[in-house]
């Protein structure tokens, strides 16, 4: 075995002599011994073997593999030789160490894995082993990424002697020793989503809102002229049906809560939009309020909103004829309280706040988006400005980080945008290709901030918001047909991702969070 003895001799004058009796190739003892192994009375050499041996003689406490023909050391492969306590590979050709692969070896106090294949370990290969003392993995192409993690961690807090390991890849970490990371440097934490449920119909818009102590959906179906209402299972732990609002054309259904009372706004393209009411005691919705037909011709989007203690939503109008109205609620029912843009066709409304002061952001297709901030001593929006080098965006949606204010501007032909507040104005900070695309909508799901590119005509598009580049990268592709919106529900401490579709199925999407190096 020459060199691959080399590491005992600084271990002990017992293990010594046991690679000695080995080496001089000593005489089986009474114990038959399998093929291709050689045996002594307390040691094992086995050279050549194609498959690691299941007869090794019980009480041998010594077993060496040189130049086997093995490719994996499997779950529990030395069970039957429980007396171990000296175990070496060098020069084989496995590359595989299964979990448990030690297990049964109670006594095993030095292991040496030299000058073999191997680039990744399971993370359970060395359990069991409760006497070990010292472990050598030198002449191995490690790769030194999340799978190998644990190692790090192993190696940081053990009591065994580890000789110095170095790492082949990835480049970031070649030819460094795995003696010196730090399971600092590992990050492997990643988030997914995936398909948790599908619901067999078409829909606009889904929004979720807590009521009652509990949690719910609901989703516009324009061509079933329904606003479908779930609700969340706590027992079966899924969203279940829970009740409807019969319509015509229903483009959105916007829940609106206030003084402990629910408040749905129901938009439609013909028939007139109206807003119910839920009722307690027969625990029905009731329609309470038509909307004037004459200013909300082609309603296309709902914003609701709070100004000093007052409820507020805004209904965006794309109608030639129709104009984008503000709703306040005087105590008996919403009404209308100004209208804004006139004759625009505005497609989406967004309501945030910047420096501290309410505004709205109204897109059309016939202008640059613009921005209107309320006057406190009129009580009203006023001196809108517009939003320059932004033709023909369907949607503005805003979100923060820190305490930085963006949005993302939705094109359906053309570069969607993201834009930071600078100060006086928004600025361009990023440009990502749109190709059918009718919503571009950030999310924030725990501490990851997500922005979702829809398309009408490929995959859509999951970004991620990276801190130390500030700007979106691309994380996942989802399948969805004609996608208009995307609603975060969090519940029972788990996270969904409703996303609409307006030619397919609506899907429902769980958010996970993945430990790489488990």
């Amino acid at each position: 075995m020459g060199n691959a003895c080399n590491p005992l001799r600084r271990i002990s004058f017992l293990c010594l002599l046991s690679v000695l009796m080995l080496t001089e190739g000593s005489k089986p003892g009474k114990t038959t011994c399998p093929a291709s192994c050689t045996c002594s009375k307390d040691n094992a050499l086995c050279e050549n073997a194609k498959s690691i041996p299941r007869n090794v003689p019980p009480d041998v406490t010594s077993l060496s593999f040189v130049r086997s023909a093995f490719t994996k050391i499997q779950e529990r492969s030395f069970v039957l030789s429980p007396s171990l306590q000296l175990l070496l590979f060098t020069a084989n050709n496995f590359d595989v160490i299964s979990g448990d692969a030690f297990m049964g070896l109670p006594h095993l106090e030095y292991l040496f894995i030299e000058n073999n294949n191997i680039k990744s370990l399971s993370n359970t290969s060395f359990r069991g082993l409760k006497s070990l003392i010292h472990l050598d993995l030198r002449g191995n192409a490690f790769s030194c990424d999340c799978k190998l993690k644990w190692l790090v961690e192993w190696v940081s807090r053990t009591n065994t002697t580890v000789e110095d390991v170095y790492c082949e890849s990835p480049p970031e970490h070649k030819k460094r020793k795995i003696n010196n990371l730090s399971p600092n440097e590992f990050d492997c934490i990643i988030t997914k989503f995936v398909v948790f449920r599908k619901l067999p119909y078409q829909s606009l818009s889904v929004e979720a809102f807590s009521y009652m102590d509990d949690e719910y959906v609901v989703i516009a179906q324009p061509f079933t002229g329904k606003c479908i209402f779930l609700q969340w299972d706590h027992v079966e732990g899924t969203f279940r049906n829970f009740d409807n609002i019969t319509g015509t054309s229903v483009v959105v259904c916007k829940p609106v809560i206030f003084e402990n009372h629910l408040y749905i706004i129901v938009a439609q393209l013909f028939g007139g939009s109206h807003i119910y009411k839920r009722d307690i005691h027969t625990n029905k919705f009731i329609k309470i309020q038509d909307i004037e037909i004459l200013k909300i011709r082609k309603p296309n989007d709902i914003e609701t909103f709070t100004v000093a203690k007052d409820q507020y939503f805004i209904i965006a109008d794309s109608s030639k004829a129709g104009i984008t109205t503000v709703y306040k609620w005087n105590g008996n029912g919403f009404y209308s309280d100004q209208s804004l843009h006139e004759w625009y066709r505005d497609t989406d409304v967004e309501y945030l706040e910047i420096m501290g002061k309410p505004h709205l952001i109204l897109s059309s297709s016939s202008q640059h988006p613009v921005i209107y901030q309320w006057n406190k001593g009129s009580g009203k929006f006023a001196e809108p400005t517009a939003i320059p080098d932004m033709e023909d965006v369907y949607a503005v949606k805003h979100f923060t980080v820190k305490e930085d204010i963006y949005v993302c501007l939705t094109r359906f032909i053309g570069d969607s945008k993201v834009m930071k507040w600078g100060g006086s104005k928004f600025l361009d900070l990023q440009r990502l290709p749109s190709r059918g695309s009718m919503v571009f909508q950030p999310l924030q799901i725990k501490n990851y901030q997500y922005a979702i590119l829809g398309s009408d005509y490929s995959f859509t598009q999951v970004y991620y918001w990276e801190a130390g580049k500030a700007k979106f990268v691309k994380f996942q592709e989802l399948n969805i047909q004609a996608p208009r919106s995307f609603t975060h529900v969090f519940v029972d401490k788990q996270d969904f991702l409703f996303a609409s579709s307006f030619k397919g199925n609506t899907v429902i999407y769980k958010h996970i969070i993945v430990d790489l190096s488990a």
